[in-house]
């Protein structure tokens, strides 16, 4: 059979199109030593991407209404987005269509008791899902599993959700320390009952993220930020093996990614005819609390 056209997709990590992308990761630049990233760079990670979608959509009138009319295109219903932010329009695009966009925070370890207050005002303001941390990029670093992210795990536990955590080396030129997958094994021992996704690949540790996600219930995998003919292998036999219920699709538009080019390859990736429903919809349906 393989992949289904009219599941309706939940992607776990989409945006919109951004006029300043210089602006929109200086918190990334700022950190990086490299002239290119400095310099040349208006996506921090374009050295990976042979063409980066954001950069084309430059002066776009409503960024909502290209997100969403990709949407429609490929077959994503629902989108998960950023709120919290300044002018933030994933704000904007939950009030104007609260059908088709989810919220999604992001934490900075950094902040202390502030950073968890903002966790709580965006869980009763906007009704979050998710929150996202990135421990190579936040400034300064802060490790997986280090006590100033505790705090972050220990509210998200409470409230029922799921946090989103980059792993693996990074994309952009950071030190990749704070990123590396065994971290994750002392934050699902200390949270047994926290939902964990990691995000941008985990490689080169992707064997050891199986590993990982065999022995915690709570800890998942998403695809975000990799064409589809580039899912490490160890992830797909995980998946159409044990790990149908870990696997969770995530894209990467407008940042990376095209979607006309995730969905066109996602076709051949070699999922069981049982996997891609639970892949495309169904766990990240489960891990995010949606009505199903």
């Amino acid at each position: 059979m393989g992949m289904p056209t009219d599941i309706g997709i939940i992607d776990t990590m989409i945006d919109f199109p951004h006029g300043d992308m210089k602006g929109l990761y200086k918190f990334i630049t700022d950190q990086t030593r490299d002239a290119e990233s400095k310099e040349e760079f208006e996506f921090p990670a374009e050295y990976m991407f042979k063409d980066v979608p954001d950069k084309g959509l430059q002066g776009v009138e409503d960024p909502i209404a290209v997100t969403l009319e990709q949407m429609d295109r490929w077959g994503i219903a629902k989108g998960m987005v950023g709120v919290g932010g300044v002018d933030s329009p994933g704000e904007l695009a939950i009030e104007r269509f609260p059908d088709r966009f989810i919220a999604s925070g992001n934490a900075d370890p950094n902040k202390g008791v502030a950073g968890t207050r903002e966790i709580r005002r965006l869980k009763d303001e906007w009704d979050i899902r998710a929150v996202g941390v990135f421990p190579s990029g936040t400034f300064p670093q802060v490790a997986i599993n280090d006590p100033l992210m505790y705090p972050i795990y220990n509210t998200c536990a409470e409230l029922g959700i799921a946090v989103f955590c980059c792993a693996g080396v990074p994309g952009p030129r950071l030190k990749m320390a704070p990123q590396r997958v065994e971290l994750i094994d002392q934050v699902m021992y200390d949270f047994p009952e926290l939902t964990f996704v990691t995000r941008h690949g985990c490689e080169p540790w992707e064997d050891l993220a199986v590993k990982l996600m065999l022995k915690w219930p709570g800890l998942h995998y998403s695809t975000s930020a990799f064409a589809p003919k580039h899912y490490p292998k160890a992830i797909i036999d995980y998946a159409n093996t044990r790990g149908a219920d870990k696997i969770i699709y995530a894209g990467y538009y407008p940042m990376g990614l095209s979607l006309e080019r995730i969905v066109t390859e996602l076709r051949d990736v070699g999922f069981k005819d049982e996997v891609w429903p639970k892949f495309l919809r169904g766990n990240a349906a489960r891990v995010l609390g949606l009505d199903d």
